[in-house]
């Protein structure tokens, strides 16, 4: 996980020295079609996975809201600071816990719930609805954390039935196809340094996703989450040192509530883990 944090620092990093002439579903389409070649490694590990009906539904499903959350977030980075956005995608978390709420029939203590809620008044923080004007991209990384959350609750399922080779190779083939079209809508020729710069992208973001799905296979998101929460000193770092962006300390504070929020989450879940397996060694 402390490698997933450095090479997505390299994702967004890339991505705002980008800059916007290259629409931001094309950018993303670029990124993951690619990316591709980054693929060939892995082919053994496609070819073996014996996917059934159910499986490819929700490799399909998982590809679909990660396109929606890969075309939030490259707008957000054309419209938003390093920091906001790297902040925001702190909810995805929180997202993860209400989502295993609801969909896995898992039981949400007071605890976690006041957790929950801390993380929501950190994006508050960050936002400031009524005292500053909110860009649509703030908007979009709200989306994108929802979609992302929905993403990640998948690949924890897969990674106990696939290889996460498997897994990282076919959400990059599905997302290539799902964003196809909507690239198609906006195309503009890149040119020859926009494509070495998305090359590079997709094989930060590939790398990325390959270690974290290896976290997420080697030790539970209670464990290997917090971890990631390193990236938010390193944006901050890269956008003042490179892109002159300001140090805005509400932008900190919310995201230090959220990372505390998330953390105290996470520490919740490992604690309860292990007296549940105390308990079952005692009897």
């Amino acid at each position: 996980m402390v490698a997933t944090g450095v090479l997505f620092v390299g994702v967004i990093a890339t991505v705002k020295y980008l800059g916007d002439r290259v629409p931001a579903p094309q950018s993303a389409f670029l990124r993951y079609a690619l990316g591709l070649v980054f693929l060939v490694p892995m082919w053994p590990a496609l070819r073996s996975a014996r996917l059934t009906r159910q499986a490819l539904g929700l490799f399909t499903l998982r590809g679909v809201l990660h396109a929606a959350g890969v075309l939030c977030w490259f707008y957000a980075m054309t419209r938003i600071t390093i920091a906001e956005v790297t902040a925001m995608n702190y909810l995805n978390p929180v997202y993860v816990t209400l989502g295993a709420a609801l969909f896995l029939g898992e039981r949400l203590q007071i605890r976690r719930i006041l957790a929950v809620l801390a993380a929501l008044l950190g994006a508050l923080l960050i936002l400031r609805p009524g005292v500053r004007e909110l860009d649509p991209g703030h908007g979009a990384m709200l989306a994108c954390a929802v979609f992302f959350a929905g993403s990640y609750l998948l690949a924890k399922r897969m990674t106990s039935d696939f290889p996460a080779a498997a897994v990282v190779g076919l959400l990059s083939i599905v997302v290539t196809l799902a964003l196809a079209p909507v690239a198609a809508s906006v195309w503009v020729a890149p040119t020859g340094r926009e494509l070495a710069l998305l090359l590079l992208v997709a094989a930060f973001a590939t790398g990325g996703h390959y270690t974290m799905t290896l976290a997420f296979a080697a030790a539970p998101l209670a464990v290997s989450q917090p971890v990631i929460f390193l990236q938010l000193v390193w944006s901050v770092a890269v956008g003042v040192a490179l892109f002159g962006e300001p140090i805005d300390p509400f932008v900190i504070g919310g995201g230090l509530v959220i990372v505390a929020a998330v953390t105290f989450i996470a520490w919740r879940e490992a604690r309860l883990k292990a007296q549940a397996g105390g308990r079952v060694q005692k009897s």
